[in-house]
């Protein structure tokens, strides 16, 4: 039997919470839709997130900049506004990424995804710089400021991978140069960074780039994923999840010692995109094994990063178009109609942790506390055994087989009456995709409303149970759980 021991009295310190830091979404125009809206609402109050990541901020369709039949600039603002409007009255702040290039100011004609985002350099440096100068300024006019300065200013992304940027790295460092310049022109507390690259990339070198030369730079951004396989623009390539266990943690802890060991320790580390797969058409997004591997990946790398932003927080994203089906294996922590995943929960159980983190052997749990009391999260992260590409195998009906069972011991607690109450979400508990399953052979179009309603009441998160416990003489409480692979596990303990 699996023991988790806790002791109320004895702490480890305050709970990193750079999970909840950031969370990434579908490109800037969608923003101004009202499901997205409404779900980044949900996972805002539900899980956390603080800061919001998407492309496409400098995309036509956002109409901020264009020129006139002279080739003077043209600046537009509106849409811009009521995107980073609806951001804050939600509670969050954006991480503003710095892409892709506006067709008028473009040197080519190369794009990317389904929306056709611009993925060439300037054409003219020097406008560039006065595009985000004025952007900048505009965003300080707007907001002011003391908010802009909680912000964080990320230039490009993943520039390099030729899909996403035809230049190479000089001529990323030079782009990056010439906007963080720019944004400090406007205030030199704004914080900037990059290289944003897909994979440990570019990473020492622009920061010797930065520290030779003298260009600002506050944080260090890049991306991990835990797949094997080549971008998967359109939806089209088969893809094989990574089971060695350092699979993302490796990388983190080799970005973090590069930092360290550089000549600006100081850097922020800020992991703008990370997940199970790169991949937006990938069902292992939709499996409830997507909630352990969550788990597992982010309790090792506590403390070693300021945020991991996971991509992304709703299947409201088109990269390679519109979602052909409910479940469609797409990035989203919620499908279109707004179900939760199992993927969802894991964020949603991580927040309902304490501030202050309990002392805890066991490598798969989180125990923690606060005023309300203790909370004890627990998994089993078991890798399945593939033996075909992900988009057939999570694809398919995928049972969970018995795990070792977990004996959780809760000492130190004063005498009085408690209530306990235990969440899940594993195979056919919270399991949304798998319950969708169920159903999908009988369809013959989309899901009707009240199928979504049923789906939705069926996977809602309630606790199992709850239950009255009474502590006297100071004896631990003492409660055991049969586990499966891939099960999770969230106990509250709270006084009564």
């Amino acid at each position: 039997m699996r023991q988790i021991s806790v002791d109320v009295r004895k702490t480890k310190g305050q709970h990193c919470k750079a999970f909840r830091k950031c969370v990434g979404s579908g490109y800037a125009y969608l923003g101004l839709r009202a499901d997205y809206q409404e779900h980044l609402r949900t996972v805002r109050e539900e899980c956390g997130f603080e800061y919001v990541r998407f492309h496409g901020l400098l995309h036509d369709n956002m109409g901020i900049y264009r020129e006139d039949r002279d080739g003077r600039p043209l600046y537009n603002w509106q849409y811009l506004d009521k995107l980073y409007d609806s951001i804050l009255d939600i509670g969050m702040k954006p991480f503003v990424e710095l892409s892709f290039m506006p067709t008028a100011l473009a040197s080519g004609t190369q794009t990317v995804f389904f929306w056709r985002g611009n993925v060439t350099p300037p054409k003219s440096y020097e406008r560039f710089g006065e595009l985000v100068e004025n952007l900048v300024r505009h965003l300080t006019e707007r907001y002011g400021e003391k908010e802009v300065k909680t912000w964080y200013f990320e230039v490009w992304n993943e520039p390099n991978h030729p899909a996403f940027f035809t230049g190479d790295m000089k001529d990323y460092f030079h782009l990056y140069e010439v906007a963080a310049r720019s944004i400090k022109k406007v205030c030199p507390d704004y914080r900037v960074g990059g290289p944003a690259t897909a994979g440990p990339a570019w990473i020492t070198e622009i920061i010797d780039f930065c520290h030779s030369n003298r260009v600002p730079i506050d944080f260090i951004s890049t991306h991990t994923y835990a797949v094997k396989g080549v971008l998967d623009e359109f939806g089209t390539k088969l893809h094989y999840m990574v089971t060695d266990p350092g699979a993302v943690v490796d990388t983190v802890k080799r970005v973090r010692s590069w930092i360290d060991s550089s000549k600006m320790p100081h850097l922020e580390l800020h992991y703008t995109e990370w997940s199970t797969s790169f991949s937006s058409r990938d069902p292992v997004h939709d499996s409830y094994v997507s909630a352990p591997f969550i788990l597992s990946k982010l309790k090792r790398v506590e403390g070693l990063a300021d945020s991991m932003s996971y991509w992304t927080f709703s299947d409201v994203f088109e990269e390679a178009g519109p979602g052909p089906d409910h479940f469609h294996g797409g990035f989203g922590l919620l499908n279109l109609q707004g179900l939760k995943k199992p993927s969802f929960f894991a964020y949603k159980f991580l927040n309902e942790l304490g501030d202050t983190e309990l002392e805890c052997d066991d490598t798969d749990c989180f125990a923690c506390k606060n005023d309300e009391g203790i909370q004890v999260l627990f998994w089993d992260y078991t890798c399945p055994k593939q033996d075909v590409p992900n988009q057939e195998f999570y694809a398919r009906d995928l049972p969970a087989s018995p795990s070792s069972p977990v004996r959780l011991s809760i000492a130190g607690l004063e005498k009085g009456v408690y209530a306990m109450a235990v969440y899940q979400v594993g195979y056919r508990v919270n399991d949304v995709y798998t319950a969708y399953l169920d159903i999908k052979p009988t369809l013959t179009g989309t899901l009707s409303r009240d199928q979504v309603r049923q789906l939705s009441e069926a996977n809602s998160g309630k606790p199992l149970f709850v239950k009255r416990i009474v502590v006297e003489n100071s004896e631990p409480v003492v409660e055991d759980f049969e586990m499966r692979t891939n099960d999770v596990f969230l106990v509250k303990l709270s006084r009564v």
